[in-house]
């Protein structure tokens, strides 16, 4: 199982990034019901959720911190997951970490409901 991620970027204060993140191994390729979701990390803080969604897309939720300008989407022919991310903050620098949830039902913000997870991906945004 292989989450890839893709974005990274240096970026100015209200400018837009749009990360991606592929999914492959069998648990994908044979089309079983799971979640996505993004979590980042910046410098000397730890881990905090971003943004999820569920397997259909009924269920999405994000961090109070990014509502309204971040979108996350998800195909599931291509196994991707997107996180659009407009009106960037430096606050909002950090390595941002794609992951696979096997409950597909469900748009969690718990990192622990994910069992799969990508390499990460750095964003930078310059005031």
């Amino acid at each position: 199982v292989q989450l890839q991620a893709s974005g990274r970027g240096l970026v100015q204060a209200g400018d837009s990034v749009t990360l991606s993140c592929a999914a492959s191994g069998p648990t994908f390729d044979r089309g079983d019901a799971y979640s996505l979701g993004w979590f980042r990390q910046a410098p000397g803080k730890e881990r905090g959720f971003v943004a999820a969604i569920s397997w259909k897309g009924a269920q999405i939720s994000y961090a109070d911190s990014v509502k309204g300008r971040f979108t996350i989407s998800r195909d599931n022919v291509k196994n991707t997951v997107t996180l659009e991310m407009n009106s960037l903050k430096p606050e909002d620098s950090a390595v941002y970490y794609c992951a696979a949830d096997e409950v597909g039902f469900r748009a969690s913000a718990l990192d622990a409901h994910y069992r799969y997870w990508g390499q990460g991906t750095l964003v930078t945004v310059s005031s």
